[in-house]
């Protein structure tokens, strides 16, 4: 059990690039590190309709530092991270620095910005991918640009972890939540999770504040058998498209636009994923993986977003991976003004990657 504890809490560091942070020292009682990646991606579209493409990028690099001490008998620990990605429409080569990470965590509470609570009820029990765009198709956690909030809260107790976030909503009267219980036991690894937030439901009037709250359930769990480990998740509810990056107008749209329908109602998303990952030796590693997401109600012709991955990663040396990732997908799940390499046409794409962690 605590061999489980332990890989999982490795997991969800790595996802921050923290695990490979390099010690500096100790000055005044705080321990300072550095750590990070550099990693050059290559990705060839291949979309349903519209001309092939080959778009390579070395933004996704990034750089954070991190302290830790002991005061008053209290951990406290700080985090900043930060990469080039911008704001993702510039194909030229001049990249502004993007904040991912800042917060502070003392013992069990953290405050900052960081990774959402939906985030943590699926990242740490996914199948590995390659994709940078969010967390996997098909999780509640599935779209990238609300999984850092601005201000975020968590609190995590003996597999409890209850998490306040800035509303999506902007005349919201109470932060979006997150409560999720994780069980863990012989190398297997379960999490429940219930999300709740007000909606918008007159999204193209900015006069006033009419909402209705919308709550979703989450379950997630990850299976491992010595080399392989076996990765299902589900969610569905009401408020939970604009996380899950997919609703009433698919990935486009505003905050109440993607959960309403003409008529102002909710609607519910339902999604699941299946993924299957295995260890081949110390140095290569395979994943296959599914995942999908309804909105019951749309005003497109096609309600599910589906996308199929598999990639292979080889550890060239200790800190220093290649690998490539094959996906496939039935709709856009980007909006078309979108430029670089976190796009997401409809059709197939090819990427290839080295990445050099430290």
């Amino acid at each position: 059990m605590m061999k489980s504890k332990v890989a999982l809490a490795v997991l969800a560091a790595g996802l921050s690039s923290q695990i490979f942070a390099v010690e500096l020292g100790e000055f005044n009682g705080t321990k300072f590190s550095v750590g990070g990646y550099l990693k050059a991606e290559t990705v060839f579209d291949h979309p349903d309709s519209g001309e092939n493409s080959v778009e390579g990028s070395v933004r996704q690099s990034r750089f954070n530092l991190g302290t830790s001490s002991v005061v008053d008998g209290h951990n406290v620990r700080g985090f900043i991270e930060g990469d080039f990605w911008d704001n993702n429409t510039s194909q030229d080569s001049s990249y502004a620095w993007r904040l991912r990470h800042a917060y502070i965590n003392i013992d069990n509470l953290t405050v900052g910005q960081t990774w959402n609570g939906q985030f943590f009820a699926n990242a740490p029990f996914d199948t590995e991918t390659l994709n940078f765009w969010g967390l996997g198709i098909g999780t509640i956690a599935g779209n990238g640009a609300p999984i850092r909030p601005d201000l975020v809260v968590h609190y995590v107790k003996d597999g409890m972890r209850l998490t306040l976030q800035d509303p999506l909503y902007s005349n919201a009267d109470s932060p979006d939540l997150v409560a999720q219980y994780t069980y863990r036991t012989n190398g297997h690894a379960f999490n429940v999770a219930v999300t709740g937030r007000e909606v918008d439901t007159t999204p193209t009037v900015s006069s006033d504040d009419e909402s209705e709250y919308g709550a979703a359930i989450s379950l997630a769990t990850k299976l491992k058998f010595g080399d392989t480990s076996l990765s299902l998740s589900g969610f569905t509810g009401e408020g939970a498209a604009i996380y899950a990056g997919w609703g009433y107008n698919g990935a486009r749209g505003l905050d109440g636009q993607m959960e309403v329908n003409a008529n102002g109602d909710l609607i519910t998303t339902t999604g699941f994923s299946a993924g299957i990952g295995h260890k081949f030796s110390d140095t290569l590693r395979a994943n296959l993986r599914y995942g999908q997401v309804k909105a019951d109600e749309s005003s497109l012709a096609e309600d599910t977003l589906k996308q199929t991955a598999f990639n292979m990663i080889y550890t060239y040396m200790p800190n220093v991976e290649l690998g490539f990732e094959l996906r496939d997908q039935n709709a856009a799940n980007r909006p078309p003004s979108s430029q670089g390499t976190s796009v997401r046409p409809a059709g197939k794409q090819l990427e290839l990657m080295a990445m050099y962690k430290f």
